[in-house]
């Protein structure tokens, strides 16, 4: 409805110049070939003449027919340019003016013309544009009804989410958004399944890891009751078993601080890691009978907090201590940290996986010291790789690229 409102009023608007562009043209073409004898078969009813010659005025015969007038002379006075529009007794004409020496032709029309055409066009235009807007408001609601019905499936999808039973195959043929955000709901549901998958064989590994120390702990407490087993000795096994558990507690609860930290502000600074190098080698020397081989480029700078970059390389010399044979290196310079140890090589089947949670690794164990250094460094805004040389395991950590 709007449309054709705007239609009725700005198209005639727009018309308008261009058809007394016309009737200009229409009126001055005349006056060059008639003259002063009004030569009857150039008259158009619809067109009336005027001559001035040395104040006489002639008027053609339709001029009664074309416009009511009872001074010729006020009318001739209102035509006072070469050509325009004047208004007598509340009507419309349009006239044109050709002058030569003491010579004064006009050639006048009314409304009449302008009207007809404005008619004619809005009469052509008018079906044109209702058809074209009944097509696309055809063409709009059997879209809508398409759009709906997909819209209806994405929402069952959603509903049914959890419901393996459900049918979530995706056969929407056009290439539009709505198939894209299907798609995505689809990579969500994926990506749901997996996640329970993993929490459920994260539940069971932790559940294993936890359960070890305390079956330790518990059999060694029946064996003292059970005066099969020295208390003294129990007491040295029990201490450790809950030492373990204490460390696993504390790596489960650090774990879950950082994916908190990860929504906090941290203020990232540079470190002196010759430092932290040096006090985490004297940490760690006893441990094991091994060798400590450093070396730090004083130029090679480093960013995060001391407290993070301790939390890493105790988990990642803590590991070293468990499978190197006789060397560990640790090495600092253009900006990378490089911890090497002796060691077996890590399987390509372990290797992938490596920092996941509890995911189970060399010698079958389970543990969160790989997966905290992944996450910690992640933190700070650095990332790292695991490499098999032809002895040993290399440690490259690097700064992301983004950072």
């Amino acid at each position: 409805m709007v449309l054709f409102l705007s239609l009725g009023v700005v198209l005639p608007k727009i018309l308008v110049p261009v058809l007394e562009s016309n009737i200009y043209r229409y009126l001055s073409e005349p006056l060059k070939v008639i003259d002063s004898n009004f030569d009857k078969k150039l008259l158009n009813t619809e067109v009336a003449y005027i001559y001035v010659l040395d104040g006489d005025i002639k008027t053609s015969d339709n001029l009664s027919s074309v416009i009511k007038v009872n001074n010729i002379e006020e009318l001739v006075n209102k035509m006072t340019d070469s050509h325009g529009k004047v208004v007598y007794n509340n009507k419309s004409y349009y006239y044109y003016v050709l002058e030569s020496d003491h010579l004064k032709k006009i050639a006048f029309s009314n409304d009449n013309y302008v009207n007809k055409i404005k008619t004619a066009i809005l009469s052509a235009i008018f079906p044109i544009v209702l058809g074209t807007f009944l097509l696309i408001g055809l063409i709009l609601v059997l879209w809508s009804s398409i759009v709906v019905k997909k819209i209806d499936r994405l929402k069952n999808k959603i509903d049914n989410i959890d419901n393996p039973d459900f049918n979530h195959k995706i056969d929407f043929r056009a290439d539009d958004e709505i198939r894209s955000l299907a798609l995505a709901i689809e990579d969500m549901r994926i990506s749901l399944i997996s996640q329970e998958e993993y929490r459920n064989q994260m539940y069971q590994n932790i559940s294993h890891d936890f359960k070890t120390p305390l079956t330790v702990i518990k059999s060694y407490i029946e064996a003292v009751e059970d005066n099969v087993e020295d208390s003294d000795e129990a007491l040295k096994v029990i201490k450790q078993q809950t030492e373990k558990l204490d460390q696993k507690v504390h790596s489960l609860l650090y774990l879950n601080k950082l994916d908190y930290l990860k929504s906090l502000h941290i203020d990232i600074v540079p470190v002196d890691m010759n430092l932290i190098i040096n006090e985490e080698v004297n940490k760690f020397k006893f441990v094991r009978d091994l060798k400590y081989v450093t070396f730090v480029d004083k130029k090679s700078k480093y960013y995060g907090t001391q407290e993070h970059w301790e939390t890493i390389l105790d988990n990642i010399l803590s590991n070293f201590c468990r499978y190197a044979k006789t060397t560990i290196k640790i090495t600092a310079k253009q900006n990378k940290l490089i911890l090497y140890n002796d060691g077996e090589n890590i399987a390509d089947d372990l290797l992938e996986g490596i920092f996941t949670p509890f995911r189970k690794g060399i010698k079958g164990e389970f543990g969160l010291g790989l997966s905290i250094v992944k996450k910690t460094l992640n933190l700070i805004g650095y990332d790292i790789v695991i490499k098999n040389q032809k002895k040993g395991v290399v440690f490259i950590i690097t700064k992301e690229a983004s950072r």
